[in-house]
């Protein structure tokens, strides 16, 4: 089973996250997988709009897509199998494209995974979501750029308040700071409302959306490359500390990690 899923009809591109047995976690399958269905989106001149949304099936507790799959980290020491060289992290979070993209989140949304949803353009959400960058409880850093992205997003301060606790965001508080664009009740109406506004935005003439999204974005991006430069650099010396191993260590036996701050 492909671990992303993409269709099209009416102007709109619809790719879905389908590791659901993994919290739709980031592994390279996810990454290619990924970027290959924004290559579809965009190099199709039919379709103007797209929608991301995540398999959610037989979650007891829904969940979005829990970002980096930390298995593969363990393994090899490395994210960087979770890159891809023109879409950064899952293939998506530093991809250039033109066409707007409207993320359908239900569940939590946390680490990577809401790196992810940063990295769209609209954020349409269920009640029962949440949204947080968790990466400093394993000795990690969002460097997929969660760390700039959000403060942008809902202001420093409660940013930053998220940021360093690793605790997430409810949707409600979400929509109250501007992360959530719309919110809907739990369940499948989620997708139907990113629908809905894809549809709105299909109505609108084509190359004027794509003009004003450019603006919108370089408005906030002036030194994006060397926040991303510097996320990196910082991850990889997270990641060759001892409390790496025992971050990840302690993860996996699913306990208290016990630092030692070098």
């Amino acid at each position: 089973m492909s671990a992303v899923l993409y269709s099209s009809s009416d102007r709109i591109g619809v790719i879905t996250l389908n590791r659901p047995a993994a919290r739709n976690a980031v592994d390279r399958e996810l990454a290619l997988g990924l970027e290959a269905a924004v290559d579809r989106l965009e190099d199709d001149p039919e379709v103007w709009v797209g929608v991301l949304c995540a398999n959610t099936a037989d979650q007891a507790h829904p969940v979005f897509c829990a970002g980096a799959d930390l298995k593969v980290i363990r393994e090899t020491g490395s994210a960087a199998t979770l890159d891809t060289e023109r879409g950064g992290f899952g293939g998506f979070v530093f991809r250039e494209r033109t066409k707007p993209i409207v993320v359908a989140v239900d569940g939590l949304a946390t680490a990577g995974g809401l790196e992810i949803v940063l990295a769209a353009d609209v954020v349409v959400a269920t009640s029962r979501s949440a949204f947080g960058l968790a990466e400093v409880r394993h000795n990690l850093i969002a460097a997929a750029g969660g760390l700039f992205r959000l403060p942008r997003a809902i202001g420093r301060g409660t940013a930053m308040d998220a940021i360093l606790t690793g605790e997430p965001i409810d949707a409600r508080r979400a929509f109250n700071l501007g992360l959530v664009s719309r919110l809907v009740e739990p369940g499948f109406e989620v997708l139907d409302e990113a629908l809905r506004l894809a549809r709105q935005i299909v109505l609108a003439a084509p190359l004027a959306v794509r003009a004003s999204r450019r603006v919108v974005l370089l408005a906030a991006s002036e030194h994006d490359d060397t926040l991303r430069r510097v996320s990196k650099e910082l991850l990889d010396e997270l990641l060759a500390s001892e409390d790496a191993s025992e971050g990840l260590l302690a993860f996996a036996e699913k306990r208290v990690p016990q630092w030692l701050g070098r």
